[in-house]
């Protein structure tokens, strides 16, 4: 069942309301970091979910051996091809162009389709320290970091981390499982661990930034479904360029995520909802956190 706007909480509405003189780039500029061979799809659907999302601009950098596929893929976002490997993933190489990139943004999305290649998990070691702009980490930008969480820790802008149970046992070692409290507990030991503002994905999601945490109202078994997180990455990213407090931003995020999904599931069933569903929802979920 949708939301109703009514049950929307007042602190989460906090996206400003836009002025009549308004141009694209007072509402974001967002890089997306991500692709490799066989998952061009993870960096579309971030990018679509940043535009829906009130992004004014969104730039994706990828390998470009799936630059053809994608940039087909999304006709609203501009693009960066990079040095790929032969195996079609980012490489160190990319580094210079990739600082370029991030410094031309205002915020900086990493992850969505990497992949797990050795030289990709090198080049994100020596990125993700230097990227000078918000940052929110998902996917294989997690799983770079496995087992090494502080290596996050000491960015001067604010990081966002958007990992699954899975992706949390990776970097942390921590086993939560379903119920509430180990949950919570397990997101505030990564925020702290990483100095950043996490969302437990999952069934009530847990948003923490170490000292506060929150769980999340919306969603539904319908977004059980490949590329929901791609979703949110996208989503969170448009956020922080307009809402600067990063835990605020991340409650809108997955609250709107999750109302999206309730928007899908009550229009559709939750059986067969898909990522590309969330998006078209964005929009209407969103507009009910408008100041």
């Amino acid at each position: 069942m949708a939301v109703p706007e009514s049950q929307v909480p007042v602190e989460l509405r906090v996206i400003p309301r836009r002025p009549r003189t308004a141009h694209k780039g007072d509402f974001g500029r967002i890089l997306v970091i991500g692709g490799s061979s066989g998952m061009h799809g993870a960096p579309v659907l971030a990018a679509a979910a940043a535009l829906r999302s009130g992004a004014g601009l969104v730039t994706v950098a990828l390998p470009s051996s799936i630059y053809a596929a994608a940039g087909a893929a999304e006709l609203r976002a501009t693009w960066i091809p990079l040095p790929a490997s032969r195996h079609g993933a980012l490489e160190p190489s990319a580094l210079p162009l990739l600082l370029a990139a991030c410094g031309a943004a205002d915020v900086v999305a990493v992850g969505p389709g990497l992949g797990s290649a050795p030289e990709t998990r090198a080049l994100l070691h020596e990125l993700v320290p230097r990227i000078e702009q918000p940052l929110v980490l998902d996917a294989d930008g997690l799983n770079a970091f496995a087992g090494a969480p502080a290596h996050i820790a000491g960015r001067r802008k604010t990081t966002v981390l958007t990992p699954h149970p899975g992706e949390l046992r990776r970097l942390t070692g921590n086993e939560p499982g379903p119920d509430d409290e180990p949950r919570r507990l397990a997101a505030v030991d990564l925020a702290m661990r990483a100095g950043a503002t996490v969302i437990l994905k999952g069934h009530r999601s847990v948003v923490s930034n170490g000292l506060e945490s929150h769980f999340n109202a919306t969603g539904n078994p319908g977004m059980a479904t490949g590329g929901a997180g791609d979703v949110l990455t996208g989503c969170a990213a448009a956020l922080l360029a307009v809402v600067p407090d990063a835990l605020l931003a991340a409650r809108v995020a997955a609250f709107a995520h999750g109302a999206a999904g309730d928007l899908a599931a009550a229009e559709l069933g939750e059986i067969g909802v898909t990522a590309t569903d969330l998006v078209a929802k964005l929009p209407a979920a969103l507009a009910r956190h408008v100041e």
